[in-house]
């Protein structure tokens, strides 16, 4: 008997997932669920380049706006309410289409995740208290001594993976690396993996730019004043750090001049989008890659 079909439609930021995600929609019986983690956050719309109201009407996006700003949201809640999401589409005689760029997010789905413990609020209050009084720039320095390697890719700013990671080892005794080595379980569907990305780096780049300089005259930084109002807000959250509002934040705090802000949130996004690339050339199952002359060929496969 042959597996459930879907389809991951992968790429960097600005590369035009989401316009041919639509064109999809037009044309088949699919269903787009999202796989970004900034389009989670309700209120946060232009910086992150989500779909208009408009545009979500005529085209539906599930895993949009489910969450506000002051949350956090792992990538266990994401692979949680995306299967959810696709076993509805499924029932109902559609095919689940997940598009989009946090490749983490696409990586915990496919493959399964780490066996983890559950978090310990109170491991985790000993974690902030020591942290308040010393700084994070200390827990860095134990996760430092019990997991070397977690500890060289989380930054000694990012107090949430920071707290997470020595939690995992001071409930388990492991560290998060060694569970991480453990995938768990696999999706049983068919997924036929795409990815878009123009044949020449440099329209990308000119893409991003463009872009940015698009959302400032949609009104970015009015939609970032309405966030800096909140008591709740701040830097230190996922959803504060995500590219284009924390140089944004930065500027509105007086920290860069408006340039440096422009400069900055360009330069940022072109590092995510490499970081992207760099995901996908490295991804462990095969992907078809589509640009400006091949993009039909996922209409044929389906």
């Amino acid at each position: 008997m042959s597996k459930p079909k879907i389809i991951s439609l992968m790429g960097p930021t600005a590369s035009g997932k989401t316009a041919f995600a639509m064109a999809l929609y037009d044309r088949y019986p699919i269903d787009i669920i999202s796989v970004d983690s900034a389009l989670i956050y309700r209120g946060m719309d232009i910086g992150t380049a989500k779909p208009t109201l408009s545009e979500q009407q005529k085209y539906p996006h599930k895993l949009i706006d489910i969450c506000d700003p002051s949350e956090s949201y792992s990538a266990a809640n994401f692979r949680h309410d995306a299967i959810l999401e696709i076993e509805k589409s499924l029932k109902n005689g559609r095919i689940p289409l997940l598009v989009g760029g946090t490749m983490l997010y696409f990586k915990a789905l496919i493959e399964g995740l780490s066996p983890l413990p559950a978090a310990n609020s109170e491991i985790r209050q000993q974690i902030e208290e020591k942290a308040n009084k010393y700084g994070w720039q200390s827990i860095h320095e134990e996760l430092k001594k019990v997991d070397p390697v977690s500890a060289n890719r989380i930054h000694p700013n990012d107090p949430q993976r920071l707290n997470r990671a020595l939690e995992v080892y001071l409930i388990s005794g492991k560290s998060l690396t060694e569970l991480t080595q453990h995938s768990g379980e696999l999706l049983p569907y068919d997924i036929m993996q795409f990815a878009i990305m123009p044949k020449d780096r440099a329209e990308l780049h000119q893409r991003i730019e463009q872009r940015f300089l698009q959302m400032l005259e949609l009104g970015f930084e009015d939609e970032v004043k309405r966030l800096m109002v909140r008591a709740d807000l701040h830097t230190n959250l996922p959803s504060i750090r995500c590219v284009g509002y924390r140089q944004m934040w930065e500027y509105l705090s007086g920290e860069i001049s408006y340039d440096e802000m422009v400069f900055k949130g360009i330069c940022a996004t072109r590092q995510l989008a490499k970081r992207q690339i760099t995901w996908l050339r490295g991804w462990k199952q095969p992907i078809t890659w589509l640009n400006g002359d091949n993009m039909d060929s996922i209409f044929l496969k389906i």
